[in-house]
């Protein structure tokens, strides 16, 4: 149930950072009641995978985020770029050491099309 919660909790707080009842978010995911989101903010079970993605293109969010395995909420396309060159070197990373070195991937890219015009 403790992973469920994270979900819940998670789904919740997107919820309500936009502004969403449960019947709002209910009728944007196609649900007949709101006692499906009710259930998922209170653990008592997860979303299907279909209604998973359908909550990552509500809250524009990836489906890592919404899963509870980082908190990053959405990546760009920089930092896409990044994880998939790098993603070895970034094992043990936490989340802050991964943007600080992203910061750091982004400015040389920068520098590199600077000198090239």
């Amino acid at each position: 149930m403790n992973e469920n919660n994270n979900i819940g909790n998670r789904i919740k707080f997107l919820r309500e950072s936009e502004g969403f009842t449960q019947k709002d978010l209910a009728l944007k995911l196609g649900l007949k009641s709101e006692t499906a989101i009710a259930n998922y903010e209170a653990g008592y079970s997860i979303p299907k995978d279909n209604i998973k993605l359908k909550l990552c293109e509500i809250f524009n969010c990836s489906l890592d985020y919404l899963m509870c395995k980082t908190d990053i909420r959405n990546y760009d396309k920089d930092e896409q770029e990044f994880r998939f060159a790098y993603h070895k070197e970034m094992e043990g990373l936490t989340d802050e050491e991964v943007a600080d070195a992203l910061r750091f991937y982004k400015e040389m890219k920068k520098r590199i099309e600077k000198d090239k015009k």
